[in-house]
């Protein structure tokens, strides 16, 4: 078992690569936007991203997960068949929608209130949608052939000339809002020029009879549950705008973007998990390495909340940048939603694990309802929560959601395909980190900040020792690793508690 999660830890590492340093070279770009933009155009810039979002879901159709799904037991055709069929399909689909954003650009940039002198940006967003809806099935061809290091590389060089672009445009030619999104649609054409050899070398003219047929029966069930799981991510946006103004929505789009943090952990396991779990599904030990995957993703997960909720506050408000804070002191009241927003990601990153039984089972058509059920929470909470609470409602609403989502999930999958997971090991995990985030949240010592944040963390720790969560094999393998002797069979007990 631990050479298969092995195999896992190694693939999300490489794929961390590209989704740590990509995330890590975008997110430079917030602190010169809150610089260089003020919150209304910063509020613009999130408003449009916001419906592109809701649009990727609708350009992709669900093609992505039915493509890795019958590329992995090719139940109908061959390789290429299985590669062409959706990669065709979802070209046509997106040539059609971006004439139609494009012909309507200047209606739909009043429909969604982009004043008319940034309507290009409408169109911008048309072509960004196209360009990336064709990178769909290249990407996960990728994945599925486990060809992490070229994913990675591709992935890179178009985030590295995206930001490259974005500080020219906006420092040396000092476009604003509209050099943001021509980077954006530069970047996304680059990236289709990189996986042109890919594409050449998997299309195949010959059609494979029924194939579509089956990817659209699989897929079309995610677009609902695609929506509403973007309307999580996003609908807090226009919410806050409406109840709050434009200048709101830049500080939280701001401060929301720190939990890009998590949102790196969850992205680079979910990279990795969906070809893993495929690979997998008929292994006769599946489904009890699947509930030592959650135990450990919850575990990691936690720490990490730990660690950049005591700490991140503290590094955004530092004058690291030749004297000047990471934000400018204008978006400092966002701070508080934070830890919010990294737990909200969390619960999705466990939402994202049991997705292994919907999709083995071919049960695609459950998804709408969860995920439904989560944005029906979220809306409610946000126009509940945001009037008293301002921005701190937004993240709650979105944490709630996510947490819906998970449970609502895991009672759905617990019927067409029970896993045994460790349920008593990973509530041992949430009850330290409460307690040590409760210390952390009430408990003050003037003059001990950063030590008193580390001990928290290593009482984090000590707490999980004790209530006994790591069984035998565990302590075997990290006392190898502290003491660096070498791998013996003989020092491997079994797994049991």
């Amino acid at each position: 078992m631990f050479d298969k999660i092995r195999r896992l830890g190694t693939e999300t590492a490489i794929y961390g690569i590209s989704t740590i340093l990509g995330r890590f070279l975008t997110f430079i770009l917030t602190p010169i936007y809150t610089h260089l933009l003020i919150p209304d155009n910063l509020g613009i810039v999130a408003t449009v991203y916001s419906y592109i979002a809701f649009l990727n879901v609708i350009y992709g159709y669900g093609m992505e997960g039915a493509f890795m799904k019958y590329l992995s037991t090719l139940e109908i055709g061959d390789r290429k068949q299985n590669f062409s069929v959706p990669f065709v399909s979802v070209g046509i689909v997106s040539v059609i929608l971006t004439g139609m954003i494009v012909l309507q650009s200047g209606p739909l940039a009043r429909l969604i209130h982009v004043p008319e002198s940034l309507s290009i940006v409408v169109v911008y967003a048309g072509w960004i949608l196209l360009l990336d809806a064709i990178a769909i099935i290249p990407f996960a061809s990728l994945r599925m052939e486990r060809k992490a290091k070229t994913f990675v590389a591709v992935r890179l060089a178009s985030i590295v000339l995206n930001v490259v672009l974005n500080i020219v445009f906006l420092v040396r030619f000092n476009m604003g809002v509209e050099g943001i999104f021509l980077s954006g649609v530069i970047s996304s054409g680059f990236t289709l020029l990189l996986l042109s050899p890919h594409i050449v070398s998997h299309l195949t003219p010959v059609p494979a009879p029924g194939l579509l047929t089956a990817l659209l029966r699989f897929g079309l069930p995610a677009v609902p549950a695609g929506l509403a799981s973007r309307m999580i991510q996003v609908i807090d946006r226009p919410i806050l705008e409406s109840i709050s103004g434009k200048a709101a929505v830049g500080i939280y789009q701001a401060n929301y973007r720190l939990g890009i943090f998590m949102m790196l952990i969850v992205s680079m396991f979910d990279f990795a998990w969906r070809p893993f779990f495929l690979s997998l599904a008929r292994d006769p030990e599946a489904k009890t390495l699947f509930a030592r995957v959650l135990t450990y993703y919850c575990l990691a997960a936690t720490a990490i909340f730990l660690v950049l909720s005591f700490f991140l506050s503290d590094i955004v408000t530092a004058p690291i940048f030749a004297g000047r804070p990471l934000f400018a002191p204008a978006y400092w009241s966002g701070l508080t939603i934070v830890p919010l927003v990294l737990l909200g990601y969390l619960f999705l990153g466990v939402y994202n694990n049991l997705l292994a039984g919907i999709y083995i089972e071919k049960k695609t058509g459950y998804l709408p309802a969860v995920t439904f059920l989560g944005a029906a929470v979220n809306v409610v909470a946000n126009y509940l929560l945001i009037p008293s609470w301002g921005l701190t409602g937004a993240a709650f609403a979105t944490f709630a959601a996510y947490a819906i989502m998970a449970v609502a999930l895991y009672f759905v999958v617990h019927r067409i395909y029970p896993v045994p997971y460790e349920w008593a090991r990973v509530t041992k995990i949430g009850i330290a980190a409460a307690a040590v985030f409760g210390l952390y949240a009430f408990v003050e010592i003037p003059g001990a900040g950063a030590l008193w944040k580390a001990a928290l963390l290593f009482a984090f720790v000590a707490l999980m020792y004790a209530m006994k969560f790591f069984i035998p094999s565990e302590l075997a393998i990290l006392s190898r690793l502290f003491s660096r002797r070498p791998a013996l069979p003989a020092d491997l007990p079994p797994d049991s508690p």
